[in-house]
């Protein structure tokens, strides 16, 4: 069977992607990489823009949703230039989806987690210095601070962001990141067990187990579904 894989790509600023600036070659090196290995690329690619400091990422969110489902690998173009983001290493090497980086193929979980590491304690000692910084210019009777910084903010619309959650194994939580799924098949009209079980083996989305779905298997995944649904109301 022919190894499947996602993409992921990841720019700084609305210029540059508004631009194309850094995404060919993003895509040049992942594209190039999966095809001297073997892979297919499945699903469009997931593309972020965002700086760095912020700490939700939906699309590397969906990208490794969108793996695990299918059971593909995460491909990223440079692991290097991601290697001061706490956020971005720390999502993935809690994911449990497989990946690796076209600058770095030899790249693991245990690179990614000592990755972070080395990151988060950069964070920190760039805070403390920060705050060593203005304590010595306060001291030396510099004012501080913006008067109007907290009205610039909350014009801004900026606030504390949700925290990331890793997605879990069990069949509850692959009930729930199924449900969208199943729900878009049903409104589309796809309602039996045999019709919803060929549409996600079309779309390429695997079992829990990594296998081919039927209909019993889509009958015990709406009822976890059901089950989740009535627990909520």
């Amino acid at each position: 069977m022919t190894e499947r894989a996602v993409a992921y790509y990841r720019v700084s600023t609305a210029r540059q992607g508004a631009s194309g600036l850094g995404l060919d070659a993003q895509r040049a090196a992942v594209e190039g990489l999966c095809a001297a290995r073997g892979w297919e690329l499945i699903a469009p690619p997931f593309q972020e823009i965002e700086s760095g400091k912020r700490v939700d990422r939906p699309e590397l969110l969906k990208a490794l949703d969108r793996a695990k489902l299918t059971g593909a690998r995460l491909v990223i173009a440079k692991l290097d230039r991601l290697s001061r983001d706490a956020v971005f290493l720390l999502t993935l090497q809690n994911s449990g989806v497989r990946f690796v980086a076209a600058d770095m193929p030899d790249a693991n979980e245990l690179t990614v987690g000592i990755m972070a590491l080395v990151a988060q304690s950069e964070r920190k000692a760039i805070s403390t210095r920060t705050r060593e910084a203005l304590s010595a210019a306060k001291a030396r009777g510099q004012r501080l601070g913006n008067p109007n910084g907290a009205a610039t903010f909350k014009r801004a619309g900026k606030g504390n962001t949700a925290a990331l959650e890793a997605v879990t194994a069990n069949a509850t939580a692959r009930a729930a990141e199924m449900g969208p799924t199943v729900e878009r098949l049903r409104s589309a009209g796809v309602v039996s067990l045999g019709g919803i079980a060929a549409a996600l083996n079309d779309d390429g989305i695997l079992t829990a187990r990594g296998g081919r779905w039927h209909a019993s298997s889509v009958r015990n995944l709406l009822a976890r579904i059901d089950a989740k649904s009535g627990a909520a109301a």
